[in-house]
């Protein structure tokens, strides 16, 4: 038996994978890589590759900027691997 949480994410990123890459694709991707509360006070734009963030403020922007390699790590396997090259955080 294989327990769900460890099931769940191999599942999304299959579903994921055969979707087109749309703005609601890299939208919801975003959030499943960064959780709900990086998600409400961010907002996400990717083009030619360069996965564009902008942070309420300051803090969060760090906090991001910090945190690229692991997000990228996950949307490389939600989006597939090289879809987001890089990130460009600024604040709003």
């Amino acid at each position: 038996m294989i327990p769900v949480n460890q099931l769940l994410p191999g599942a999304l990123a299959a579903i994921l994978e055969r979707a087109p890459l749309t703005p609601e694709k890299v939208a919801f991707s975003w959030r499943a890589a960064v959780g709900p509360a990086v998600d409400k006070v961010t907002t996400v734009e990717l083009r030619d590759g360069v996965l564009y963030v902008r942070a309420r403020d300051a803090a969060w922007q760090h906090e991001i900027e910090r945190s690229a390699a692991l997000i990228r790590s996950r949307l490389d396997g939600l989006l597939g691997e090289g879809v987001v090259r890089c990130i460009a955080v600024a604040r709003t």
